[in-house]
């Protein structure tokens, strides 16, 4: 508070306003402590995602066979990236990889935001036991779950081709035909990702007030008319992580490639991180691999801000 203060034979003159002592705030209060428990955290983190990405980039710059000692690389600097661009199977790897990760995306997040929907909506008896077992398809070995889906693409005794034939349809050839093997990759990832999406988007179902519904009730909006209006624009933000989930899981794939196709047949489902590892344990080309792992790195950082950017810029 300023004050007036009146000295014997001046005139009045006013005092400066008196400041509190400033005290640390609890940013600054806890700081150090907070530094000191997330030290291990953060020495874990840079031991083993810091310095072996850091040791990627820097094999990437250097020509180096697997099956030699690291100290015969040989500085070649940015060639293993020009041969990567420059390679027709580096590069259908790349464009298997993105039709992979667009089937994928198109597919998964409506299926997997109707069965919100359906599951969230009607109080019905049972849900909770209808999540648990779309859940459990994420849960499950990939392994226990390629030798399941390996038998029913079997052709001619699989299951699925077994119920074509009752219609009359010939079997594709799921995992010999190049025309349909990567399709056939699509909905076994599909099939295994879809519960633990559908868990998500009902846990951002939760987060929507009901009095919202209500008020849209009460003007006679139906079902159709609430989905567009309210749920999908305030499960916003959980469809865009929904969708970066989607992208980052569809990019990594590896595990069913390995184990279903090796990459065939005739490169049709060779994917980038199968790329990535044949080129280097199969082939010994440490380097090309390298660099291939880095422009993944670098792809998945760009499409995550992308991402990110565009959800911020909503708010």
């Amino acid at each position: 508070m300023t004050t007036t203060l009146v000295a014997p034979g001046h005139g009045t003159r006013r005092a400066r306003t008196a400041r509190p002592a400033t005290r640390p705030g609890p940013t600054t209060k806890y700081r150090l402590p907070a530094a000191a428990f997330l030290s291990p955290a953060l020495l874990l983190i840079a031991v083993f995602v810091l310095v072996p990405i850091g040791l990627t980039f820097w094999i990437s710059l250097h020509r180096w066979s697997m099956f030699t000692p690291l100290g015969d690389m040989e500085f070649v600097g940015l060639d293993n990236y020009r041969d990567v661009a420059a390679s027709g199977t580096h590069l259908a790897a790349a464009k298997n990889t993105v039709v992979y990760v667009a089937l994928s995306a198109a597919i998964t997040i409506p299926l997997a935001l109707l069965l919100a929907l359906l599951l969230y909506f009607p109080r019905l008896r049972g849900r909770g036991v209808v999540r648990v077992v779309l859940f459990s398809t994420y849960v499950v070995p990939t392994v226990a779950i390629v030798i399941i889906w390996s038998n029913l693409y079997a052709p001619g005794y699989g299951p699925i081709d077994n119920l074509l034939a009752l219609v009359g349809i010939s079997s594709p050839g799921w995992l010999s035909n190049p025309s349909s093997a990567l399709f056939s990759l699509v909905i076994f990832n599909v099939w295994q990702m879809l519960g633990y999406y559908v868990v998500l988007l009902v846990a951002g179902l939760t987060q929507i007030p009901e009095e919202v519904y209500e008020a849209a009730r009460l003007d006679g909006a139906g079902p159709v008319r609430q989905t567009v209006s309210i749920t999908i624009p305030l499960l916003r933000n959980t469809l865009v992580f929904v969708l970066l989930m989607t992208v980052i899981n569809s990019i990594q794939v590896f595990d069913p490639v390995y184990l279903l196709t090796q990459g065939g047949p005739v490169d049709s489902t060779n994917v980038l991180s199968f790329d990535i590892q044949r080129t280097a344990f199969q082939n010994g080309l440490a380097g090309q691999a390298s660099a291939m792992a880095v422009s993944l790195l670098v792809l998945l950082a760009v499409v995550a801000g992308i991402l990110g950017t565009a959800l911020r810029r909503r708010r």
